[in-house]
This record gives C-alpha cells, structure tokens and sequence, in this order.
C-alpha cells in the first residue's frame, strides 16, 4: 500500500508531466500554424504556374520535354516525407504502414524485377523503414535535407531528383507525404512526381481565359522553362504540406498525453486524499482510544 510521501510524490511528477506536454503541444501548435501560413503563401505561385501552363497546353503547339518521357521502369524511387523528432504517435509508423502496401502493389502492377529505392526524408522514418530493405529495396536517407529543411535545400534536392531521372538513373520518381487537412485530419497521398504526367494539369484547365495569347519566345520554350518551375513548387507544396501534418500530429499527441496526465492526477489525489482521511481516522481513534483508558 502506497505511503502518503509515496502518492505526494507521484502527484507532483504527474503534474509536472501535465505542464511539460501543455508546454509542448502550445510550441507544436505554434509551428502548426506557421507551417498553415507558408501553405497559404504558396498559392498564389502555385496557381500562377498553373495557369501559364494551361494556357500553353491550349494552344495548338506540340510540347515535349525529358521531365515528361515515359520508359519502361527498371529502377524507381519513392520519396517518403516523414519527421526528424518523436513525440508525434503513430506518424511515421503509419505512413510505413501504407508504404509497405504501395510497394507490393507495385512489384504486382509492374512488370519485370523493379528495383526501388527509399529516400526517406526525416531521422525517424528511415528508422522505421529499415524493416522494407530487401533484396529488391534499398534505402537512403540524404544528408543536405529534412524535414525541418528551408525552402532553398528542398529545391537543391528536387533538382538532384530531376539530373538523375534525366540521366537514366531513375526511370520513375514517386513520393508519400501526409496531406494536412486540419489539426485533427491528414490524409495520405502518393504521387508521381516523374516522369510529369499531363493528368497532374487537368484540374487546372478550367483556369484558362478565353482570349488569344500571343506568347514570347515559342510556346515550347516557355513550357519547357515552366515545367521544372511546377515541378519545384510542387515539391515545396509537399515538404509545407508535411511540417503542417506532422505538428498536427504532435499536437494530438500532447493533447492526448495531457488528458491521461490529468486523469491519473486526479485518481491519485482521490487515493491521496482518502489515505490522509484514513491517517487523520486512526490517530482520532488513537486519541479517543487512550482518553477512555485513562
């Protein structure tokens, strides 16, 4: 039976406990909403590219670019965005889960012997994706990126991805990322990042205005120029999309721990209390017990 120096000792760890993770979950959600609003910068840009794109592809001039030739896939790579820091549940872990999914039904949609490379983006998932390393899998994780990374190492990256898709290194790039709806949502998303497919435009050719261009220099120029552009506004789409996810999930995480603390607070101060009425009993009985005798 626990002594009440025992319970008071406890308690004041638990309520420590409850201050760290109320601290936490404030800093997280602080990040959370900086990460929202480099989203809702990044709209504009994005829409704009958009819509240049679609204009072009309106037009009657025929567009090809490296970045869009398909071939047959001897060797792709999955880039999965996870985080560097725990504290998040199950994130990584469920993002891993869903991996190991993708990649069987890739080897049974794809034919031949695909060789897949992992680039796992964050310290904690290329931990938690050293269990899908085969003999047809490997995995990496790059030195010069994170997921905490700034804008400018996310392009450098993207475009070390683009040189090896374009030199035959890969023959197909895909990445897996958490899609940050709200605090308590995130769906998970897998794409094709190369080679581009023209699929990834058409949500956006109701964006064409209808009246002429006239475009300087040729419409294949300006399409092959804007292409990489898509390309590396995509990938800072998904690295934000990612931050905003993974601090959305920090915060239920922290909010969920918070409300354990407080309840296993509020059971010990019941047990204490009822051990402190139970002491101030018997020394009353003790008293009243001893005054009898005399």
């Amino acid at each position: 039976m626990s002594t009440l120096r025992e319970l008071k000792g406890r308690i004041g760890s638990v309520s420590s406990s409850e201050k760290i993770t109320g601290a936490m979950k404030m800093i997280s959600s602080a990040k959370m909403h900086k990460a929202e609003n480099a989203l809702k910068r990044l709209v504009p840009f994005r829409s704009q590219i958009n819509g240049i794109i679609a204009n072009l592809l309106g037009s009657d001039a025929q567009f090809s670019s490296p970045l869009l030739t398909a071939r047959p896939v001897h060797k792709m790579a999955i880039v999965v965005w996870g985080s560097d820091d725990g504290l998040c549940g199950a994130y990584n872990i469920n993002i891993v889960k869903q991996l190991l999914r993708y990649i069987v039904n890739i080897r049974q949609t794809l034919p031949g012997d695909v060789a897949i490379e992992i680039i796992a983006i964050g310290r904690k998932m290329y931990k938690s994706c050293r269990m899908l390393v085969d003999a047809q899998t490997t995995l990496i994780t790059p030195e010069d990126i994170d997921s905490k990374s700034d804008g400018d190492k996310v392009n450098t990256f993207l475009r070390r991805l683009i040189n090896k898709f374009i030199n035959g290194d890969y023959d197909r790039v895909d990445t897996m990322y958490m899609n940050y709806q709200s605090v308590s949502r995130q769906r998970l998303v897998t794409e094709q990042l190369l080679p581009i497919l023209f699929s990834s435009f058409e949500s956006n050719s109701d964006s064409r205005a209808d009246r002429p261009y006239i475009f300087e220099p040729d419409p294949t120029t300006i399409f092959n120029s804007v292409l990489p552009m898509f390309l590396m506004s995509t990938g800072q789409e998904i690295f934000t999309e990612n931050r905003a996810a993974e601090q959305a999930a920090r915060v239920m995480a922290m909010q969920s721990a918070n409300d354990n603390a407080k309840k296993l607070l509020e059971q010990l101060q019941l047990e204490y209390n009822k051990l402190r009425q139970q002491s101030i009993t018997t020394e009353l009985l003790d008293i009243v017990g001893g005054q009898v005798r005399d």
